[in-house]
């Protein structure tokens, strides 16, 4: 079995198990609106999501913004405006100040 996702705009709307078969019987509606995505991230960059967005161009799943501030890299994954703390601490994003906001143990 394989993972579908299904595509409106763009933008996923389910992801489902089914055979390549099914998908074509046009039992779930038009076979192009349907993209196959990888469990295990082999290929379209990784597992596709409800409102993941599909890159048709890039042949990419690209998961949600997680920030307004973020901006999306070449390779498809989110970067903050400031890189994260290489000190070994840990940190979690403060969208308000746009900052990395130290996580106390």
């Amino acid at each position: 079995m394989s993972h579908f996702a299904e595509i409106k705009d763009g933008v996923v709307q389910r992801v489902i198990v089914a055979e390549q078969d099914f998908i074509n019987s046009g039992t779930v509606g038009d076979s192009f609106n349907w993209v196959q995505t990888s469990y295990n991230n082999n290929f379209r960059k990784q597992f596709a999501g409800t409102g993941y967005t599909y890159d048709k161009a890039a042949d990419v799943f690209v998961s949600i913004q997680p920030f307004p501030s973020w901006a999306l890299d070449d390779d498809h994954n989110w970067q903050a405006p400031i890189l994260y703390p290489d000190d070994g601490e840990r940190y979690i994003w403060n969208e308000q100040t746009q900052g990395w906001d130290s996580i106390d143990d």
